[in-house]
């Protein structure tokens, strides 16, 4: 696993064509974009795990 430390407006980049940008954070509240093709799914971790337990 890869742990990065990000502030508003920076971003990572997975792949070639999926960006994941930090958008707000405040008082440990942190908010993500994903941009990434529709073809890509993209699941909250509380239900992957709820689908994969």
């Amino acid at each position: 696993m890869l742990v990065l430390g990000r502030k508003p407006g920076e971003y990572v980049v997975i792949g070639e064509n999926i960006k994941v940008k930090v958008v707000k954070s405040d008082k440990g509240d942190l908010r993500l974009a994903i941009d990434a093709p529709k073809d890509v799914e993209i699941t909250r971790g509380e239900v992957w795990e709820e689908q994969n337990s």
